[in-house]
């Protein structure tokens, strides 16, 4: 259906006729009005904090768009409501829980959306609606994405701590904050143009659901010309406003009543629960390798170890590997990358990326027969960084205390992180860099079988979107999780199946005591006074909260 914001006021039982193949609709409203974050798994988490126990709940993105996919179908649901007010959850997320909103439109149930005010990701989320209402004295922001970084130079020398990056790639960009005071020419160009495709899509998506120009709503939104309510009817971007009360008599009046209690409704998260598989002997198994691959092998090796079950166990045809990952340490990405090798002499595995699947996110499933990626993913960023801290200065300067070493040769006190490295040392890690790099290349290169000098070409540690990574081969085609999944078994002739995931969900103990972070986001300033020189392969942190695309 077509949206016309100018006539939004006029809206009336005839508009949704063709939905209802008579003057109302019959059956249920689906309501996806949640409190919980869509994220890549499900589930309650629980954490310590100084006002005790904290839990929080967070609901699977697969299990979500197979509901919403499910529900396209059902006789028994006749439209959905979103309430874009709580809906919370990643760029890439949004992106595909949007894709699966629009097929339900398509498929000849309408979407309807409701917000108190809109930002940049609950309007990218209602504008897929066929009728999208606000309340009244509310308004929008929708003003773009941004990315801010921190530079430490100063306040390091300030302090007495001395940073030395040794890194391949003029891209590589996840270190510069500790030896920079400002962003280098590169890495601007890279962000740049990274945050400028990713607008560019959600705005053509914006305008191609609300029937209106991209270049004018770009151009609505460089001259703050949205904002108010009634602007964004009199723009097109609305197309009514309601207070609460009155959106739910609309809602009553298209199923041909006056009493709320007369249109049934049905919770998102309640009919996710009746969606479940019946018994298979033939699954597909779905492999999260969800946050940063921490320091150690130890967290290469935990996942690893998942893989190879998958390996094993016979009733398992085909696997999704779902990369939500910026990277991490070089070892236990390149433990996790020699399983997924094996795992594929036995079983197709087909990657599948959220929000990052960037460095060692990128190298653990370069190699995989089929890679989907949404248009705002962000991945890439082949390349390698080590760093090397140095703390003797700071404990001289500041705690008023003299370090002296000894050792059994020159170089024996190199990695304890009380004097800078020399030339000679830096030269041997910097060796250490280029072996990596080249082992980097050559992975995605045979994985994605194209030439080391074309990926050497695309690398030098810069980060793509979705979008660009199909253009230079880094990727095949976009797609959701749930697309992974089903084409997964398409190509494994599997009619029917159930899904597992792997790894199982951590325990109530577990995720209070484990002290495995490998999901966690990096600190600002991280092992300052943790002396050595890790080899590490990672992009910087975005995350997209209070609807601006943020740098952690």
């Amino acid at each position: 259906m077509r949206k016309v914001g100018l006539l939004a006021c006029l809206l009336t039982l005839t508009l949704f006729s063709a939905y209802a193949g008579e003057g109302f609709l019959k059956g249920a409203i689906l309501k996806i009005d949640m409190k919980d974050v869509v994220a890549e798994r499900g589930g309650s988490n629980y954490s310590i904090t100084l006002s005790g126990i904290k839990s929080s709940s967070h609901v699977s993105l697969l299990s979500l768009e197979r509901a919403i996919k499910k529900a396209a179908q059902d006789k028994g649901i006749a439209m959905i409501y979103i309430n874009t007010d709580k809906f919370s959850a990643g760029l890439a997320p949004m992106e595909e829980v949007r894709s699966y909103l629009k097929n339900f439109s398509k498929a000849g149930k309408p979407v309807i959306a409701y917000g108190t005010f809109f930002g940049n990701g609950s309007y990218y989320i209602a504008s897929v609606a066929d009728r999208v209402f606000l309340y009244p004295t509310g308004g929008a922001a929708i003003n773009g994405l941004s990315s801010t970084q921190y530079f430490l130079k100063d306040a390091l020398d300030t302090l007495g701590i001395g940073v030395q990056l040794i890194r391949h790639g003029k891209y590589k960009s996840a270190g510069e904050m500790y030896i920079r005071n400002d962003i280098s020419p590169e890495n601007r160009e890279q962000y740049e143009v990274m945050l400028d495709s990713i607008w560019g899509s959600i705005l053509d998506e914006i305008a191609e659901s609300r029937g209106i120009s991209a270049d004018d709503l770009r151009s609505w939104i460089e001259n703050l010309e949205i904002g108010k309510g009634q602007t964004l009817v009199d723009k097109g971007l609305v197309d009514g406003l309601k207070y609460r009360d009155e959106m739910e008599q609309y809602l009553c009046h298209l199923f041909g009543t006056t009493e709320p209690s007369e249109v049934k409704t049905v919770d998102i998260k309640d009919y996710m629960k009746k969606l479940k598989d019946g018994p298979s002997s033939k699954k597909i198994a779905v492999v999260y390798a969800n946050g940063e691959i921490g320091e150690g092998r130890s967290v290469g090796v935990k996942i690893a170890n998942e893989i190879a079950k998958v390996r094993r166990d016979s009733t398992v045809k085909a696997v999704v590997f779902r990369v939500n990952s910026p990277g991490g340490e070089v070892t236990a990405s390149d433990i996790i990358r020699r399983e997924i090798e094996l795992l594929k002499k036995y079983k197709p595995v087909i990657a599948s990326y959220g929000s990052y699947a960037a460095s060692g996110g990128y190298l653990i499933s370069a190699g995989c027969d089929k890679i989907f990626v949404d248009k705002t993913t962000l991945t890439g960023s082949i390349g390698v960084f080590g760093m090397f801290y140095n703390v003797g200065g700071a404990i001289k300067q500041n705690l008023k205390v003299n370090p002296v070493q000894i050792g059994t040769g020159k170089h024996s006190t190199m990695m304890t992180g009380m004097y800078p490295l020399s030339e000679e040392e830096q030269a041997w890690c910097q060796d250490k860099i280029e072996k990596v790099y080249d082992d980097f290349v050559t992975v995605v290169s045979e994985g994605r079988n194209i030439s080391k000098e074309y990926v050497d070409s695309i690398a030098q540690g810069r980060v793509w979107t979705g979008k660009d990574a199909i253009d230079i081969k880094l990727a095949d085609e976009t797609g959701t999780i749930l697309e992974a999944v089903e084409y997964a078994a398409k190509i494994s002739n599997l009619k029917k199946y159930s899904i597992v995931s792997y790894p199982g969900k951590k325990s109530f103990k577990e995720q209070l005591f484990n002290k495995d972070d490998s999901d966690k986001n990096e600190p600002l300033v991280k092992s300052i006074i943790k002396p050595g020189f890790s080899v590490v392969a990672r992009m910087p942190y975005f995350t997209f909260e209070s609807e601006t695309l943020l740098l952690k």
